[in-house]
């Protein structure tokens, strides 16, 4: 009895179900548009009705297709996308793949209009049986479920792309209604094109091109029978029919494509015969596999900040509000993105870099660079001598856009942004600073009093110089011989937090974005920290005659039809007077060009003018060059890409070996970093027209200083009156060396002349003088013990912020090699 009950509800299904099936076989052949005569009465109609008016027009939206970025000679940097899809016509795709895919999927393609008549009247007998939906779909069929279900998933419509491959009756009548459709709309060309786009065959690749690439190492093409035949095999089901987990089940399928292609006729039997022999192990020798945007590209870092600068530049508004919108639109949108970094400049640098400091060196060496174009912002190269696989952290860049939080102390190239402010304050170009003496052994020590502002050191600050060095210093000399003490007092004479605002004005910040650190010993001596990329901006600033740019990678944007996508210039503003500019860059070519300077011998300033300004760190931890001409400016940084031990104490370079520069028993910035910046400047400017820096004007030539009543040797008191009474502030300062009687003021600082309302500093005499020390050689000065303020790095990404003033003993003055 079970037996026979079973057997009449089987019945009973198949008569009703052939009443379906001839309703819709008569409504399809009379166009679907013909209500449907006799079987079925009142329900049949009331069903034709209900499918003339599900929706027929059909529209194909363009596909999801990777974007591009380029350099500035058009050359792939990287392939941003979501899913890995490469678009192209079906002439380059492989007449065995068309084949193949037709065969297996709809071998009368070619010959209906959207509906395989004998295949969907078997698949429907079928499923009466069996209670079951399932297929029979054309080609057209399976074109128009995917893209509704592309469609949702561009639109993050998860309920629309589950409903596009919803196994009912209702989803499959809607698929038909739009295949025919299509079928009316586009040729069979133009249909197989866009399925073969389209579909996905399994191993994170999308389209015949992404999947001939993936698995093969080759266009699409260039595929033979055999490999044709193993991806159209994929398609019925990704994962079970993958050739790289499923060797066996994938050999199965595609054997079974290749018959097919012979009782087709697509294929001789020598040919299939030959091809089934082909291990599928065999086959995937040369795949290239889909990685990670940036881990694939010939250019990682620059490609990590590109992605990360896309997204949340401000400039970038142009493809979308928000972070996510816009990674959408890059990944999805087939944009071309044409970048400014030129790429031969690129690989000077990091080769130049690499020559320096190798990459996976076991000394703890990294080193930096990137070089900019002055008054467009333009970032031509970005460079760093580490592994990307092993860290992503951009040396260069800032943390919003994949750099440190902090970067790396600056060490003497902060002292250019108090030549700014003196000369902003009207000191004029020759105009002289009263540095006091310090050695290594005998630091000099300003007092916490002698300070204006807040912008001080809550403690007595030690400065120490490399050598003895001390007296009237021209702004000139200590500029060149980078004089700490002079520096030193400078600052303090200006006004600390006048300098740090000009450092501000410039773009010096941190690499979380913040300013750095207003303490003496940051605004004063680079104890703050900075990216190469903030640094060579600020200077590039100098190099443009006070006109501070953002650094910008974008050259164009040009969407996936050819328009091009008006991007905002960078932004770019008059921050220093031009002629202030110009005396700054005068006084900046010492180092390069005085007999004296730090980076003396190492670029000809005569052939093409250049300025600049070393710097190394306290304990010798880091060091720099950054320097330009008015047409490029760069940054170097050499230094230890960890700072400082578990206990805290410095990380020294001296002693550590730099490639093809040799083991250094003490470096400064002049040691290693100026000579590779000045190879990477020499690349950078060449077949550039030689341009000389303008000169500075007579209003900063003279400045504004007036001469200062003669003091020397009066009484405090009677040296104040003096002053005051000619318009200036009075300070009591130090006692220094002297033969003037004790007590008596020795000198001024200013010596000879002052701003007009400003401040002089009386120094008072001992009433004894000591044997200056003149010392046979110069070197660059070292770091004065100041606050320290550890940065990040591959290792160690989260520093601790800066600290106290650690105690350290003063060291005999080193010897530069």
């Amino acid at each position: 009895m079970e037996g026979r009950a079973h057997n009449i509800a089987h019945v009973l299904r198949l008569l009703t179900g052939l009443v379906v099936l001839s309703a819709l076989m008569g409504l399809l052949m009379a166009g679907l548009a013909i209500p449907a005569i006799g079987a079925g009465g009142s329900a049949t109609k009331s069903g034709v009705e209900a499918f003339n008016e599900l929706p027929s027009e059909f529209s194909v939206s363009p596909l999801a297709q990777q974007s591009r970025i380029v350099d500035a000679g058009s050359r792939l940097i990287a392939n941003p996308y979501d899913e890995n899809r490469i678009i192209v016509p079906l002439k380059n795709i492989s007449p065995w793949m068309q084949k193949a895919q037709i065969a297996i999927e709809d071998a009368r393609f070619y010959e209906h209009g959207g509906l395989d008549v004998r295949g969907f009247t078997r698949a429907m007998v079928s499923n009466l049986q069996s209670g079951d939906v399932q297929g029979a779909s054309t080609l057209t069929q399976q074109y128009v479920k995917i893209t509704l279900q592309e469609n949702a998933l561009r639109r993050d419509d998860k309920d629309a792309a589950k409903a596009a491959v919803a196994k009912t009756y209702t989803r499959k009548l809607q698929e038909l209604k739009y295949a025919l459709d299509v079928e009316r709309n586009y040729t069979k060309e133009q249909i197989l094109t866009g399925y073969l786009n389209l579909v996905y065959y399994g191993d994170q690749a999308y389209g015949v091109e992404a999947a001939a690439q993936n698995y093969f190492g080759v266009k699409a093409s260039q595929l033979t029978l055999v490999q044709s035949a193993l991806l159209a095999g994929i398609v019925q089901q990704p994962t079970t029919y993958n050739p790289v987990q499923n060797p066996k089940q994938s050999q199965t399928r595609r054997n079974a494509v290749l018959d097919r292609m012979q009782v087709l006729g697509m294929a001789t039997a020598k040919d299939v015969a030959a091809a089934k022999k082909v291990p599928v192990a065999s086959m995937l020798g040369n795949r290239k596999p889909p990685k990670g945007v940036c881990q694939r590209s010939s250019e990682p870092f620059f490609c990590a900040y590109m992605m990360e600068y896309l997204q949340k530049s401000p400039q970038m508004a142009v493809l979308g509000k928000t972070p996510a919108e816009r990674l959408k639109n890059i990944n999805q949108g087939g944009l071309t993105i044409k970048t400014t970094l030129d790429p031969k400049l690129q690989q000077a640098t990091l080769r130049e870099l690499t020559k320096a400091v190798p990459i996976n060196n076991r000394s703890n060496l990294g080193a930096a660079s990137t070089v900019l174009e002055p008054g467009t912002g333009k970032i031509l190269a970005m460079a760093q001598s580490t592994d990307f696989s092993k860290s992503q952290l951009n040396l260069n860049a800032d943390q919003r856009y994949g750099g440190s939080q902090y970067g790396y102390q600056f060490g003497s190239t902060a002292k250019t942004f108090a030549l700014v402010a003196a000369l902003e304050s009207g000191m004029p170009l020759d105009g002289t600073i009263d540095a006091p003496s310090a050695s290594p052994d005998d630091p000099h020590v300003f007092e916490t009093k002698e300070m204006k502002d807040r912008c001080n050191a809550q403690d007595p600050w030690p400065v120490e110089n490399d050598y003895r060095s001390g007296g009237q210093l021209t702004l000139a000399q200590a500029t060149a011989e980078s004089i700490n003490t002079a520096f030193g007092q400078l600052v303090i004479d200006l006004g600390g937090c006048k300098v740090h605002e000009v450092m501000t004005r410039m773009g010096i910040h941190q690499g979380d974005g913040k300013p750095i650190s207003s303490s003496i010993s940051s605004i004063t001596l680079g104890a703050g920290t900075v990216t190469p990329m903030s640094i060579a901006a600020a200077y590039a600033t100098l190099a443009a005659r006070g006109k501070h740019c953002e650094p910008t990678p974008i050259a164009s944007i040009t969407a996936s039809d050819g328009k091009v996508i008006a991007v905002p210039p960078a932004i770019c503003k008059q921050v220093v007077r031009a002629d202030i500019a110009d005396g700054v860059n005068q006084l900046l070519q010492g180092p390069l060009a005085d007999r004296r300077g730090t980076a003396r011998g190492l670029w000809d300033v005569s052939a093409r003018p250049a300025a600049g300004k070393t710097g190394t760190t306290d304990a010798h931890n880091q060091s720099w060059f950054v320097g330009y001409t008015p047409q490029r400016a760069a940054s170097v940084w050499i230094g230890n890409v960890k700072p400082a031990r578990a206990d805290g104490k410095l990380i020294t370079l001296n002693g550590k070996c730099f490639g093809d520069y040799g083991c250094k028993r003490s470096v400064f910035g002049g040691t290693v970093a100026a000579p590779v910046w000045s190879e990477i400047m020499t690349a950078a400017t060449a077949g550039l027209p030689v341009v000389p820096f303008t000169p500075p004007s007579q209003a900063v030539l003279n400045g504004n200083y007036v001469p200062l009543p003669d003091v020397i040797g009066n009484a405090v008191s009677t040296a104040t009156e003096k002053l005051e009474a000619a318009g200036f502030k009075v300070k009591v300062g130090a006692r220094v060396d002297s033969t003037i009687e004790e007590g008596r003021v020795a000198r001024t600082s200013p010596a000879n002349r002052a701003p007009k309302g400003g401040t002089v500093t009386l120094l008072i005499s001992r009433g004894f003088e000591s044997t200056p020390v003149t010392p046979a050689r110069v070197t660059e000065p070292r770091r004065p013990i100041a606050q320290l303020a550890p940065q990040p790095t591959p290792e160690q990404a989260a520093p601790v912020r800066p600290g106290p003033t650690p105690k350290v003993k003063p060291t005999k003055p080193p010897k530069r090699p």
